[in-house]
């Protein structure tokens, strides 16, 4: 991906308008009395972190044990498997405290959540890819911490990392002991802090930086609104019906990977109804295009391109335009397809109600179906090494020349 020098990214800025567009978070009012904690505080999520894992994190980086860690984690990757040895002694104290699921969780919820996202299998792999994929490039924060760590110089990797993470989440045995999703959530809380104490380092990084440091518990949150919240509407609005129990079980599996993820409970939703009050608040006001994002943006839609040769390049745009809305795409300069627009409103609704209608009659070819393109998308991403995992694994550097 290109380089964005200060002066370029400032022509840009100035050709596109985008400081005009560029907003921040207005005072924080949601009270914790909406929270899974059940008190009644305003605190700011905006400028709460993880300072557990952060401080663990600190110490890696200073005594240059992240190229030990990294190959110690080949061999963890199972919800079952033991902490592996070749890892620093305070790593391991901290793991063990953290690896497991809180006393919360809900055994009953989480295999009902399990159950049904392999229903939804199909419906997630679209809304999450496509959707809340590109969404999250006109998140100005996350845009510009993607873009100047590590991941931001290989977001075919990135991709295929965060792809996985959710690849997990929405397996059919994410909590059981063959599943991935708790190891998958520890490493990428573990991620997240040693990426806070890089982009610090980062004179790029910073000079557009609004807080003291980034991937602050508001911004795992808005991630979660984006991706979930997002996901949530979607199944409303394409007609996919689900019980109390199912929302209530998507909801759940998504607090207790909030919590995997070094949220605070104070700031988890404890309803959708209270989700939808925090997305209003931190998600939407605060959307808007920035240079990294439609560089970031620019690589995720040309790897597909390159996948399908370039033949469906007006039919991807449009989807994206179908899933996130024109105002987001135009910031991002998706070029139009009208015959494409046509064919996505005409055949999307008509496809899920085919599927829904199929579902029942023959649920595990449905899922065998979407597994498989699941599948082959995680193939492309990992160049062909593996259909379903990526290796998450720790940076020990910004992206070069940040």
């Amino acid at each position: 991906m290109e380089d964005l020098t200060r002066r370029r990214a400032l022509s840009i800025g100035a050709i596109l308008g985008l400081a005009s567009v560029t907003s921040t978070p207005s005072a924080w009012s949601w009270s914790s009395a909406g929270s899974i904690a059940g008190t009644d505080t305003v605190t700011d999520p905006f400028q709460v972190w993880d300072p557990d894992a952060d401080d663990v994190a600190a110490r890696l980086l200073a005594d240059g044990s992240i190229p030990s860690v990294n190959r110690a984690w080949d061999s963890w990757v199972r919800n079952k498997d033991a902490l592996p040895s070749g890892m620093p002694g305070y790593l391991t104290e901290y793991l063990r405290g953290v690896n497991q699921l809180p006393s919360w969780a809900d055994p009953e919820l989480l295999a009902a959540s399990e159950k049904l996202y392999k229903r939804l299998n199909s419906y997630l792999f679209v809304s999450e890819s496509l959707g809340s994929g590109i969404l999250s490039t006109v998140i100005p924060r996350e845009a510009r911490a993607v873009y100047w760590s590590a991941g931001g110089a290989n977001m075919k990797d990135r991709a295929a990392k965060t792809f996985t993470f959710g690849y997990d989440l929405h397996s059919p045995t994410a909590w059981q002991p063959s599943g991935y999703f708790i190891v998958s959530a520890n490493k990428t809380r573990l991620v997240h802090s040693v990426v806070r104490n890089l982009l610090v380092t980062s004179p790029r990084f910073m000079e557009t930086a609004d807080q003291p440091k980034p991937i602050s518990n508001g911004d795992i949150l808005v991630t979660f609104h984006s991706v979930a919240t997002v996901a949530y509407d979607n199944m409303k609005k394409w007609g996919i019906k689900l019980s109390a129990k199912e929302e209530a079980a998507d909801l759940h599996a998504w607090q207790v990977a909030l919590h995997l993820l070094g949220v605070q409970r104070q700031f988890i939703p404890a309803s959708w109804a209270e989700a939808h009050k925090q997305a209003d608040q931190m998600l939407w006001p605060i959307v808007s295009p920035t240079v990294e994002g439609i560089s970031l943006t620019k690589a995720l839609l040309g790897y597909i391109e390159d996948a399908t040769l370039g033949l469906t390049t007006g039919f991807v745009n449009e989807m994206v335009r179908y899933l996130i809305g024109d105002k987001c795409a135009d910031w991002l300069g998706l070029p139009r397809d009208w015959v494409s627009r046509g064919l996505i409103q005409a055949a999307w609704p008509t496809y899920v109600a085919f599927r829904e209608g199929l579902s029942p009659i023959v649920p595990d070819g449905i899922y065998l179906f979407d597994q498989f393109v699941r599948g082959v998308a995680m193939m492309f991403l990992n160049n062909g090494t593996s259909p379903t995992q990526t290796p998450i694994t720790l940076p020990a550097a910004n992206r070069p020349g940040a």
